[in-house]
């Protein structure tokens, strides 16, 4: 197998210290330009290497299952059932895992977990960070970038045991635009999802944000949490569910316009720089993220009866009828839901002409500029056919929204 991609042009560093599964496809490996350094481990039949690549180069880099494009650089560390876009990098001493996607030019420094995060053109990550179960755009070029500052944590699972915490920063309607004013969240800091933010939001470095902020343009600060000492009764409550179940909707709805999006605009970049395999990869690790939130969904319907049970016992008269009325609801609603949150949705919703409209701009920038430039054909939408495309996505997004909570009626009034 290393003979193979020697021959095809690949550079092996020292071919005894590298190791290549069997199962690997050696079809599926470019050899131009693709660097292999030392101390590399190849596994996984799905896993893609496209022109470019170059896997190693910093330590010794494990990559099993994953979609890596041209011109990528992984560093190393462990990389798993992830996609990388064109000219996108990671830092050495990465964890990086299912159902992460990185897309042109975005980066993480060293020593950051990753899995099930999407990070749109140009976001950056600094180093010793934990980012997981959150999607992040914003920013329209490598110097004009959302960034998360080092040391910092998306803080996705609660002491109830869920993780119904997906994070939004930005959104995907304009995000995908590549012309949104960046977000930057300070070092040493953290984010308690299911959180969504704005775009043009400042966390300030060591602020722990936990509301939300949909306004655009705002900074948040904030200093070292009060310390106390008071009763905790750890059995499973949740006083207030309309926040979570209304950011995990919006989350999946973006997915789901995500997914769109690549069906109808990515898909029409097919080349060298997009090859099919690469954008199969693509799609299929994004509809694994759908999953996974509408499953974390359901995980956390399952547990409202015993949430209500045991508010009714501690709240006792004091009990709000609403919430409780909200539990009932989204427990036993929850299967007609589910099954709506299966099926895919968009076409339904979305205005035809509206869409057509804006594929045939995209394909006039193809005309131009060619397939194999994604970004630049985005980037060269003016602002009215950007909000456009912008008006055509969100629509999609929030009739979605507003379908599935037809079937949580309970919550309608407050989100």
């Amino acid at each position: 197998m290393i003979k193979q991609l020697i021959e095809k042009g690949a550079s092996v560093g020292n071919p005894e210290s590298i190791e290549i599964g069997p199962e690997v496809n050696p079809e599926r490996v470019a050899g131009q330009g693709v660097v292999i350094h030392s101390g590399s481990r190849i596994r996984g039949s799905e896993t893609l290497i496209c022109q470019g690549a170059q896997i190693g180069e910093e330590a010794p880099t494990t990559v099993e299952n994953c979609y890596i494009g041209p011109e990528v650089s992984l560093k190393g560390g462990y990389f798993k059932y992830s996609v990388f876009l064109k000219k996108s990098s990671v830092g050495s001493c990465a964890h990086i895992r299912d159902g992460t996607i990185l897309e042109e030019e975005a980066s993480a420094a060293h020593s950051v977990g990753l899995k099930q995060t999407i990070l749109f053109p140009f976001v950056t990550l600094g180093s010793l960070i934990n980012f997981c179960d959150c999607l992040m755009a914003g920013g329209s070029s490598r110097k004009n970038h959302s960034e998360v500052g080092s040391s910092y944590i998306h803080f996705n699972f609660t002491p109830q045991q869920d993780k119904a915490t997906p994070s939004l920063i930005g959104d995907v309607a304009r995000g995908v635009m590549i012309n949104q004013p960046p977000v930057f969240l300070g070092g040493q800091g953290g984010l308690v999802g299911p959180c969504r933010l704005a775009y043009g939001t400042v966390v300030a470095a060591g602020t722990i944000n936990r509301k939300d902020e949909t306004r655009p343009g705002r900074l948040i600060f904030g200093g070292p949490g009060r310390s106390g000492n008071a009763p905790y009764d750890g059995r499973m409550l949740y006083r207030n569910i309309k926040r979570i179940v209304a950011n995990n909707l919006y989350y999946i709805a973006s997915l789901k316009v995500l997914r769109h999006w690549y069906w109808q605009v990515r898909s029409l970049f097919i080349s060298e720089m997009m090859p099919e395999l690469l954008f199969k990869g693509l799609v299929q690790t994004l509809e694994g993220c759908i999953e996974e939130r509408i499953g974390r969904l359901g995980e956390f319907a399952a547990r409202m009866p015993e949430s209500a049970e045991n508010y009714k016992k501690i709240a006792g008269e004091k009990a709000s009828g609403f919430l409780l009325r909200q539990k009932k609801q989204l427990c036993e609603n929850w299967q007609q839901l589910e099954a709506d949150l299966r099926t895919p949705g968009a076409e339904a919703v979305e205005s035809r002409e509206k869409r057509d409209r804006f594929i045939d701009i995209i394909n006039n920038g193809i005309r131009i500029y060619g397939k194999n430039d994604y970004i630049r054909v985005v980037q060269s939408l003016d602002s009215k056919h950007a909000e456009a495309g912008a008006e055509w996505l969100q629509e999609i997004t929030e009739a979605l929204v507003e379908r599935w909570l037809s079937f949580i009626p309970e919550f309608q009034s407050s989100i």
